[in-house]
C-alpha cells in the first residue's frame, strides 16, 4: 500500500496508513452464504442440492455457508426455499499499528486514559459502572488471563482453517491471539482496581466472540456466525448481552450481503445495540463500509482526545477529526451515516514534518498495556457509554433510544469534530459532536 503525503500550509506531511487485511472486501472464490426463507429446512435444502456447508445459522437467520460448486449455485438461487445466495467476503479489524510511547508489559499503577477522560467517564462521578451488563466483543478474541479484564463464563470462536469455517464454544475458546480484541475490551471495561488502565464501564462483563484470526482477518461468514451465537445466547447468559462491539469492516454497500445485514437486524430486534467502527480510510464515507453502512448500527468516527505537540509553531488540537477516519453525515431518512465521533487516538503530533498518531492506552495481550489508534478505538468508547445507559435503564432500552441519547447529548454539537488540517480530509457537512458520557447519563459534575 502506498503511503499518502498530506500537505498542510504548503508543507508536506506523511502518515502511514496500514490496512490490516490487504484484501479486505475481496470475494472468497467458491464460498457462499445461503439464507433460507422462514420455515424452510436447512437439512432438506442441503440434501436436495448435495452441498456440504461448514456452518449452519439458526438464530440470526436460517441458513448456512460453505464451499459450493459453481454448477450448484444457480440451482440454489432458483430454489423456492432460498431467500438469497451471496458470495462470502474478507473482512478485517479497523486498527492501525500501535504508535507513540507508553504502555507496559507488566502491571503498573492505574492510569485514566485520555480517551476515557475526554468523554467524562470519570470514576466516582458517574453513578453507573456497567454492572450487570454483558458486552460482546466481536473481534480477535479477548485475553482471558489479563487481570484487568472480567470475562463471561462462555465464549465463542469462528475461524477459517484450511478454507473451512470451524466453530467452537467454551469457557476460553475466545482467547485472543492478535491483541486487537484485548485492546478494545480494555477501553470498554478495564477494571477500576488500581492497576493498568480503567475502562468506560469498568464493571461490565465482556464476552469474547472471536471471529477474526491471529492476523486480524476473517470472513463475512465468521462474523455472521458470531452474531448468530450472540442471538442464541444473549438472553440466557449471566449477565445478559445488551451491547455488541464490532471494530471491524470492509469496503462494501448496504445491499451487497443482505444476510449479514439481517443478522444485525436480528440483534436490533432483540433489543441489543450494535456499535461499529466507521473505518480507517479517509477517502471513503460510511456508506461504502460494511457493517458501518447498516442503518441498524451505531457507526462511530474518530477524533483526537487531547492537544498534540508540534515543531513548527502550531499544533493539532483535541476533538479534531483523525486524519485517517472514515466519516459521513447521518441521514435521518436512510439511517446511514456517523452517529457520533469519539476518541480513536490520544493526540496527533507533528514531528519533523510528519503527523504521528499517538494511540489510545489500553490492555495488552499477555498483560500490561499498549497503544493503538483507529476507529477500532473510537467504537469501544461508545460501547462503554451504551453499557452505562443500559444499566441506568435497568437493562431495557431500545437501540434507537440509545442512538438518540448519544446524538442529542454530545459535546460541541455544531462545532466539532474540527477539520483535520490534512488536504486528504473532506468535511462531510455535519459536526455531530463528540461522545459525552456525562451528558448521555444526565450526570451533573459536583
Amino acid at each position: 500500500m502506498s503511503i499518502p503525503t498530506f500537505r498542510i500550509l504548503g508543507l508536506a506531511f506523511t502518515a502511514a496508513l496500514t490496512a490490516h487485511a490487504q484484501n479486505s472486501g475481496d470475494k472468497v472464490p467458491g464460498r457462499y452464504i445461503v439464507e433460507l426463507k422462514p420455515g424452510a429446512s436447512v437439512p432438506a435444502v442441503v440434501a436436495k442440492h448435495a452441498v456440504l456447508p461448514d456452518v449452519v445459522f439458526s438464530d440470526a437467520f436460517r441458513g448456512f455457508a460453505g464451499d459450493i460448486p459453481p454448477g450448484k449455485v444457480g440451482a440454489l438461487k432458483l430454489d423456492p426455499s432460498v431467500l438469497s445466495v451471496v458470495e462470502d467476503r474478507v473482512i478485517g479489524a479497523h486498527a492501525r499499528p500501535k504508535a507513540g510511547s507508553g504502555g507496559t508489559v507488566t502491571r503498573a499503577a492505574e492510569v485514566l486514559p485520555a480517551g476515557v477522560a475526554r468523554i467524562g467517564a470519570i470514576p466516582g462521578v458517574i453513578a453507573q459502572t456497567g454492572s450487570g451488563i454483558g458486552v460482546a466483543v466481536v473481534d480477535t478474541g479477548v485475553d482471558f488471563k489479563h487481570p484487568d479484564l472480567v470475562l463471561g463464563a462462555k465464549s465463542f470462536k469462528a475461524i477459517v482453517s484450511r478454507t473451512k469455517l470451524q466453530l467452537s464454544e467454551g469457557p476460553t475458546v475466545g482467547q485472543d491471539d492478535n491483541g486487537h480484541g484485548t485492546h478494545v475490551g480494555g477501553i470498554i471495561a478495564a477494571r477500576h482496581d488500581g492497576y493498568d488502565v480503567i475502562g468506560v464501564a469498568p464493571e461490565a462483563t465482556l464476552y469474547a466472540v472471536k471471529v477474526l484470526d491471529s492476523a486480524g482477518s476473517g470472513y463475512d461468514s465468521t462474523v455472521i456466525a458470531g452474531l448468530d451465537w450472540v442471538a442464541k445466547n444473549a438472553a440466557t447468559l449471566v449477565p445478559p448481552i445488551k451491547v455488541v462491539n464490532m471494530s471491524l469492516g470492509r469496503p462494501g454497500t448496504v445491499g451487497d450481503n443482505t444476510s449479514y445485514r439481517n443478522a444485525v437486524k436480528k440483534l436490533r430486534d432483540l433489543g441489543i445495540t450494535v456499535v461499529v467502527s466507521s473505518g480507517n480510510d479517509q477517502s471513503k464515507e460510511v456508506s461504502a463500509v460494511v457493517p458501518a453502512t447498516y442503518p441498524e448500527v451505531i457507526a462511530v468516527a474518530s477524533t483526537s482526545a487531547k492537544d498534540g505537540t508540534d515543531d513548527i509553531g502550531w499544533f493539532i488540537g483535541s476533538d479534531t477529526a483523525s486524519y485517517f477516519t472514515t466519516d459521513g453525515a447521518f441521514n435521518s431518512t436512510t439511517g446511514i451515516g456517523v452517529t457520533i465521533s469519539a476518541p480513536g487516538e490520544d493526540q496527533e503530533n507533528i514531528v519533523s514534518g510528519y503527523i504521528q498518531s499517538v494511540g489510545i492506552l489500553s490492555t495488552r495481550l499477555g498483560g500490561g498495556t499498549t497503544r493503538m489508534s483507529g476507529t477500532s478505538m473510537s467504537s469501544p468508547h461508545t460501547t462503554g457509554v451504551v453499557a452505562l445507559l443500559y444499566q441506568q435503564a435497568g437493562g431495557a432500552i431500545s437501540p434507537e433510544t440509545v442512538r438518540s441519547k448519544l446524538m442529542t447529548t454530545a459535546s460541541k454539537i455544531g462545532s466539532a469534530p474540527f477539520n483535520s488540517p490534512t488536504t486528504s480530509y473532506s468535511f462531510d457537512g455535519v459536526r455531530e459532536g463528540v461522545l459525552d458520557a456525562l451528558g448521555a447519563t444526565g450526570t451533573t459534575l459536583p
